[in-house]
C-alpha cells in the first residue's frame, strides 16, 4: 500500500519537525525528495537521512518568501530528479521585519502581519502554481498543505490564524481547479506537535508561569492528553501523496490527538 516507486516528492521546510518526518516517511515509500529551506545545514543532514534509505534526495536552499527562489527550486528539482509529483507545503510559522526608525507602530504591525500571511499563506500559493499545470499536464499530481489547529479555530495569532484559514481555503478552490485532471489538493492539520515551534520555556515565559505548567494546559487541549510526535503525521501524508488516495481532494484532515473536539 502507498507505494511511491518513480514519483519525485517537493517537501518545502523539510529542515526538521514535520517537514523531515514527511520527506523521511515519503522516501520510505519509494519516492525521491527534494527538501527545501533556508538553512543549508539542515536540508543537507536530511538529505544524508533520505540517501542512507537508498533513494535520491536533492537539498535546495530557498527561501519561501521569494517567488524567484521558489520557482529556481521548482527548475532544479526538474533538472536534476525530475517533476514534481508531489508537493508538501509545510514552510510555515513565524516570520519578523528589519527595524527601521522609519516606521510607525501602526506601519510594523502591517508590515508584520503581511509578512506572516505571506509566509504562512502565499508561500504555498506560489510554490503549488509552480508544479500544478506540470501535474495536471502529465495526469497525475498531490498537494499538501500543512495546515494547524488553528487553521479551523482561533487561538493563534491574527496573522498566524488567518493565513491557516485562508489555507483551507486555497485547498478547496484549487482542489475543484484540477478535479478532472489526476491532481488533488488537501490540507493536512497538525495540533500540538513536538518541534522548535512548540518552545514550552518560551511560552511560559511569556505567560508568566512555568513549562510544566504550559504543558499541562496545552496537553489538556486534545482528547488524548498528550503533544505528538511529527513522525506521527507522516503516514496519512504518505497516504494522501499515494495513487491509492485518488478519491481524497479538497479535504480539511487533522492528526491532531482530537484537538479540541
Amino acid at each position: 500500500m502507498c507505494t511511491l516507486d518513480g514519483r519525485v516528492a517537493w517537501v518545502t521546510g523539510g529542515g526538521r519537525g514535520i517537514g523531515r518526518a514527511i520527506a523521511l516517511e515519503l522516501a520510505r515509500r519509494g519516492a525521491a525528495v527534494a527538501i527545501s529551506a533556508r538553512t543549508e545545514r539542515q536540508i543537507d543532514a536530511v538529505a544524508d537521512e533520505i540517501r542512507a534509505l537508498g533513494v535520491a534526495a536533492l537539498p535546495v536552499v530557498a527561501d519561501a518568501l521569494s517567488l524567484a527562489d521558489t520557482l529556481a527550486c521548482t527548475a532544479a528539482i526538474a533538472g536534476e530528479v525530475g517533476p514534481v509529483d508531489i508537493l508538501v507545503n509545510n514552510a510555515g510559522g513565524g516570520t519578523g521585519i528589519s527595524n527601521s526608525d522609519a516606521l510607525t507602530a501602526a506601519m510594523r504591525d502591517a508590515a508584520l502581519f503581511a509578512a506572516n500571511v505571506d509566509l504562512n499563506l502565499h508561500s504555498a500559493y506560489r510554490a503549488s502554481r509552480a508544479v500544478i499545470d506540470g501535474m495536471a499536464a502529465r495526469g497525475y499530481g498531490r498537494i499538501i498543505n500543512i495546515g494547524s489547529g488553528y487553521a479551523k479555530r482561533s487561538g493563534g495569532s491574527p496573522a498566524y490564524t488567518a493565513a491557516k484559514h485562508g489555507l483551507i481555503g486555497l485547498t478547496r478552490a484549487m482542489a475543484a481547479q484540477v478535479a478532472t485532471k489526476g491532481v488533488t489538493v488537501n490540507c493536512l492539520c497538525p495540533g500540538w506537535t513536538n518541534t522548535q515551534l512548540v518552545d514550552l520555556d518560551a511560552m511560559a515565559k511569556a505567560s508568566g508561569t512555568d513549562a510544566a505548567a504550559v504543558r499541562a494546559a496545552i496537553e489538556a487541549e486534545n482528547l488524548q492528553r498528550r503533544i505528538l510526535e511529527p513522525e506521527e503525521l507522516a503516514p496519512m501524508a504518505a497516504l494522501l501523496a499515494a495513487p491509492e488516495s485518488a478519491g481524497i481532494t479538497g479535504q480539511v484532515i487533522s492528526v491532531d490527538g482530537g484537538y479540541k473536539v
